[in-house]
């Protein structure tokens, strides 16, 4: 069995190839950004720092919301936080968003002068790949000034549902989430983030689901679908070393899957957990 990682890091199970990349802009783009904008209610003029930016589709489309204001995204992979750049300077946005390369466990920028002077602290599926989730919203909670809001997004692996269910799918998701385990991450930290604000320092104030799923007949299946799915293929390789699962056993399953795609009746249930709290 592979040997549980140092408290101190951090692994992301799903790389930085072109794959994953297509793969995450897609779901930013289709599936999560306008809803994940408009439970921010953010006036416009705010001061937001964007802990594991990643590609800053949202990070910038919280920067649009806040023309008075000003955004910092955090970002501690030099291959995303160059794609981010690329992708923001084609779009013309090159200066929307001041981007910081950092470590949100080792954070350096908690030395700069505006520490503690944000009004809203965000962070979207980052903290399901932490061994220590805490210490990053401790150090979220920092950032922000007395009154300041904290903002956690993330999933819970537990909450998903396909139906009818392709055979075999729901033994590889369940591999799929013991790889979590292997690595000291965890991920049902969902269903944890209330607590996590709590024990960080801040008072709870809000949370909710945002719906992340869809059926057969709508516009965005096809890409809801391939995403899905590209959770797996990008973890493949992870999961079968950790000998979770082999490979013919995923292929099946890939199979499988792929003509439940075809189905009329197709339906994948699966939501976003969501919490707020404020600085004290």
């Amino acid at each position: 069995m592979p040997a549980i990682i140092e408290p101190m890091s951090s692994t992301y199970i799903h790389g930085t190839s072109e794959e994953e990349q297509r793969r995450l802009s897609l779901m930013n783009d289709v599936l999560l950004n306008r809803e994940s904008l408009l439970e921010m209610h953010l006036r416009g003029d705010e001061r937001i720092i964007d802990f594991g930016s990643g590609l800053g589709q949202f990070t910038r489309a919280m920067a649009r919301a806040v023309p008075r204001g000003h955004v910092v995204g955090i970002e501690r992979d030099p291959v995303q936080l160059a794609s981010a750049k690329r992708i923001a300077e084609a779009d013309g946005e090159s200066s929307l968003v001041e981007w910081r390369q950092d470590d949100v466990l080792e954070l350096k920028s908690a030395t700069a002068s505006d520490w503690g002077t944000f009004d809203v602290a965000h962070t979207r599926f980052l903290l399901e790949h932490l061994p220590d989730p805490l210490r990053v919203v401790r150090s979220m909670v920092s950032a922000v000034r007395a009154g300041g809001r904290i903002v956690l997004a993330d999933d819970d692996h537990g909450a998903m549902r396909l139906w009818p269910e392709p055979p075999g799918y729901a033994d590889l998701w369940s591999a799929y989430v013991r790889s979590y385990d292997r690595i000291g991450n965890d991920p049902y930290v969902g269903r944890r983030l209330v607590q996590l604000l709590h024990e960080a320092g801040a008072s709870p104030v809000r949370n909710r689901w945002i719906f992340f799923g869809g059926c057969a007949g709508m516009e965005i299946f096809p890409v809801l679908t391939a995403n899905m799915f590209g959770v797996l293929q990008t973890a493949r390789e992870t999961m079968i070393r950790m000998r979770l699962c082999d490979e013919a056993a995923f292929d099946a399953v890939e199979r499988s899957y792929r003509e439940w795609c075809r189905r009329p009746d197709a339906a994948i249930w699966f939501a976003m957990s969501w919490a707020e709290g404020v600085k004290r």
